[in-house]
């Protein structure tokens, strides 16, 4: 989430320099995730805290396209039966849980009562998407699973503010280790392959699609904060500063305009 200012102190240090330990998984127990061997939830942990390479943010090699003829074809449909399997996806969806009941960290800091969780964020982004018009070599049905997936690693790693001081590569990076465990939580296949991509494109800002899902996350805080503001009394500022000129999209800046139209006239009222 943005908005909250970060402590320029902090990022001056190296992505190595901080321990994961500082900061691991969230909530992730054996408890919450019975399903889960004391294996598998160690592997998740182990694969979180390695040391990012630096300037780095390639997908695990593991879901790269490599090899030829019918080897390729048998692994290609090994990948798919597994990733078909009930128990893979019972076990995936039940590690996604977490995004319904973790509270997005910026209201948290706020003292919003009740605040949204990662679930609800990411649900109303994909409605933007599907209601917004078409615009020219832009895929709508991209951009709503770009939405679903955009903060889906959060479900191991929490919802990471710049107020936690973790630069943005090594915040990137342990997303990208959370989201790789959690596709081999899956079972591989294509599904998976698909979720690192759309959400490897959505990091990188590398494309059409993902300029406007940008946006719609930007859109959909400072919507959010104009409804705590109206509903809680506050002034929340600092989120509407935090994304002012920075939307890329003509959908973008129109809906983020109407935002701010409503929010004047309720200030000035």
């Amino acid at each position: 989430m943005m908005a909250a200012k970060a402590n320029p102190n902090s990022l001056t240090l190296s992505s190595s320099s901080i321990p994961y330990s500082s900061f691991p998984p969230h909530r992730f127990s054996l408890k919450k995730h019975p399903f889960l061997l004391g294996s598998q939830c160690t592997k998740l942990v182990s694969a979180c805290s390695k040391k990012p390479i630096p300037g780095s943010v390639n997908l695990d090699p593991s879901f790269s396209n490599s090899g030829s003829g019918s080897s390729k074809m048998d692994s290609m449909n090994d990948s798919a039966e597994a990733s078909s399997s009930p128990s893979n996806a019972i076990d995936f969806l039940t590690l996604c849980h977490s995004l319904k009941t973790t509270k997005r960290k910026g209201w948290v800091n706020h003292a919003i009562k009740g605040p949204e969780s990662i679930a609800d964020h990411m649900y109303r982004m994909s409605l933007m998407a599907l209601i917004a018009g078409d615009l020219p070599g832009v895929n709508r049905e991209r951009c709503i699973k770009m939405a679903i997936v955009h903060d889906i690693a959060e479900a191991i790693v929490g919802d990471i503010t710049p107020s936690d001081g973790i630069p943005k590569a090594e915040k990137s990076r342990r997303e990208q280790a959370a989201l790789t465990e959690m596709c081999k939580v899956l079972g591989g296949g294509m599904r998976a392959k698909e979720i690192k991509e759309l959400w490897q494109e959505y990091e990188n800002n590398a494309s059409l699609e993902a300029n406007l899902v940008k946006d719609f996350d930007k859109v959909e805080m400072i919507l959010q904060a104009l409804e705590y503001e109206s509903e809680h009394g506050k002034v929340l500022d600092e989120f509407f500063l935090s994304t002012a000129g920075k939307f890329q999209t003509d959908i973008g800046k129109s809906w983020a305009a109407e935002i701010h139209s409503r929010r004047n006239s309720r200030l000035g009222n």
